[in-house]
């Protein structure tokens, strides 16, 4: 077994091992980008490029500044290697910056920044591309067909990774959510029944009267009420007429 070829397995098998759950979302997506970079031999740096739902590419992580700032000029061109690799779904491998014809603006600049070679893989799960892997070298043919290769078998791994880790921390921010608006709801509706008890009045006014209390504080409705239920907990002081009382 090749060097290389062991570099890619130890990384499928760390990838293999890995557990969503344990690790936060930059965590995860951090190790992703280690991994594939400790199997390709020539990558100086490496960047990970995420696209949201409307179509907004950005760099979620890397191991060198190096990866961020050459990615951004492909963001800035609305063209690149890394954006033609997730566009059309397909490996794109740059052996040099310096003689490069498809983006020669792109290009130009990225040997300015010292990234003189590229390899940029989709990251795709059942043909719906998530991203990209981006890795850059400081040297000119700094990946190989065989690099190609390792690349392709390393991405399909970690595209799954990245979408069962999304899967659980979009699932998880979701439970996040209803179990926030559930307590709002509840500390409104004790809100309300405070104001019907002292007020007197139904529960569509007293919701009415916390709405215009928020509205002439510019507050949150859940922190008018949970004022008011806080206020309601709190003791109160004996007046002098129940000490002569007791």
């Amino acid at each position: 077994m090749s060097d290389q070829t062991e570099a890619l397995a130890s990384s499928l098998r760390a990838l293999a091992g890995f557990l969503v759950g344990e690790e936060t979302p930059r965590e995860a997506l951090l190790l992703i980008a280690r991994l594939g970079e400790s199997a390709l031999p020539g990558a100086a740096a490496t960047g990970l490029t995420l696209v949201n739902e409307s179509g907004h590419a950005h760099t979620a992580v890397f191991t060198s500044e190096l990866a961020p700032e050459v990615d951004q000029l492909q963001y800035d061109e609305g063209d690149g290697p890394c954006i033609r690799a997730y566009e059309q779904r397909s490996i794109v491998r740059v052996d040099s910056n310096r003689t490069e014809t498809r983006w020669p603006t792109f290009c130009a600049r990225a040997c300015g920044y010292g990234a003189l070679s590229s390899l940029s893989l989709p990251l795709l799960v059942e043909e719906r591309a998530l991203g990209a892997i981006n890795f850059y070298g400081t040297q000119e043919k700094a990946f190989s067909e065989a690099d190609e290769q390792v690349g392709s078998g390393f991405a399909v791994q970690a595209a799954i990774v990245l979408a069962n880790a999304q899967a659980y921390w979009g699932a998880l921010e979701r439970s996040l959510n209803l179990d926030e608006a559930m307590r709002s709801r509840a500390v409104i509706e004790q809100a309300k029944g405070i104001i019907m008890a002292r007020s007197g009045v139904s529960p569509d006014v007293a919701f009415d009267m916390l709405v215009r209390a928020s509205q002439r504080e510019n507050r949150k409705l859940r922190a008018i009420a949970s004022e008011l239920v806080e206020r309601a907990q709190q003791p109160v002081a004996p007046t002098t007429e129940d000490a002569e009382r007791s």
